[in-house]
């Protein structure tokens, strides 16, 4: 296989040859729409006899998030995937490694809800990722591509991330992102790691006890409450750090703008075309893109709305992504929502016919 590679393909698709590229030990997951591609792809190009890499489709979603529990407590790099409502029966796992610290990346590939919903796109999700979803006091980092090259860029980077905090990390994406086709510049390859690397990186984890060390113990268990609130205070600063230091966001004409639209992921996309069409018109916006939803670009946001006329928040759901702008802005801009519901994916010019309602009557 080649160091670097230009294809035409589906966004689940990049995330599986992404996958393979950046050095990943396992995947373990269950088909559902609109992600299964993942799945499929990754059995097509066989990765266990080219990288080692083992592919293993689990009897459910739970079984597979706690494949994922056992293989981050080694030390390895893995990962699942699923759709809205696979992702809410893992939960309760993605809970217990976050107290247990341990990494590992999980795709959400949205789509509507709740209940069974629809297997058309959506951004409902939000809360439940960015809220931790689980038991507990926690959080989750998380990441929202808006193209089918960074669904290929942020596998490595949730990786990243992920062991460098020992920390869940998701990609967030949607069926527009899934299912769309764009050419994507894939990673050049990444070898697997050896044993004694993931014994260097990873004291922590449970490898055996290789020369004399005492056992390691993961678990998220702690009967004792003093003991169990230290961890939890632990678990704060950890947080914390993350909040100071890995916050990403793209701002695109805000300097200019008299109005800015905040908006994740697809609903991003059809935002660049609503501001190029309401400069058409006359109107200035710009467009402000958190990249990571979790921790969510407060201080950017604000001191790009520094002055401005009005911020609408784009997104498809009912309104969540716009309680962490309004708790950001805290009061000093008028804050206004946009959201289609169901699985309709908005049109641009709704949003700009929004902005216009909302701001200039």
């Amino acid at each position: 296989m080649a160091e670097q590679e230009i294809k035409l393909m589906k966004g689940n698709e990049a995330i599986a040859h992404a996958a393979i590229r950046c050095g990943t030990d396992g995947y373990f997951g269950y088909p559902i729409t609109p992600q299964s591609e993942i799945i499929e792809t990754l059995a097509q190009l066989k990765p266990w006899e080219t990288t080692g890499m083992v592919v293993l489709q689990a009897e459910s979603e739970t079984a597979s998030i706690n494949m994922i529990y056992g293989g981050a407590g080694a030390g390895k790099r893995v990962l699942t995937s699923s759709s809205s409502p696979g992702i809410a029966l893992m939960q309760e796992g993605i809970s217990y490694m976050a107290g247990a610290e341990l990494p590992g990346v999980f795709i959400n590939v949205q789509r509507g809800g709740p209940g069974l919903g629809t297997i058309q796109p959506s951004q409902s999700d939000y809360f439940q990722a960015t809220r931790g979803g689980g038991n507990g006091d926690y959080n989750v980092i998380v990441l929202a591509p808006n193209s089918v090259q960074e669904m290929a860029d942020f596998v490595d980077i949730a990786f990243e991330l992920a062991f460098k905090y020992r920390n869940p990390a998701m990609i967030l994406s949607d069926g527009v992102i899934g299912q769309m086709m764009e050419k994507v510049v894939l990673p050049p390859m990444k070898p697997r790691r050896t044993e004694e690397e993931i014994e260097k990186e990873c004291p922590w984890a449970t490898t055996g006890r290789k020369g004399g060390r005492e056992p390691n113990i993961i678990t998220s268990l702690e009967l004792q409450s003093e003991v169990m609130e230290q961890r939890n205070l632990h678990l704060q600063e950890k947080y914390k750090q993350i909040q100071e230091t890995e916050t990403r966001y793209e701002a695109l004409q805000c300097e200019d703008a008299d109005y800015i639209i905040v908006s994740f992921g697809s609903a991003a996309r059809i935002g660049e075309k609503a501001i190029t069409l309401a400069r058409e018109e006359g109107i200035k916006v710009g467009l402000f893109r958190p990249i990571t939803l979790w921790p969510f670009p407060n201080k950017e946001l604000v001191k790009l709305a520094q002055g401005k006329k009005g911020i609408l928040v784009s997104e498809i759901n009912a309104g969540q992504m716009v309680q962490d702008v309004r708790l950001a802005i805290n009061g000093a801009v008028t804050v206004e929502h946009f959201g289609r519901l169901g699985g309709i994916v908005p049109d641009p010019e709704e949003i700009v016919n929004s902005l216009k309602q909302k701001f200039i009557k």
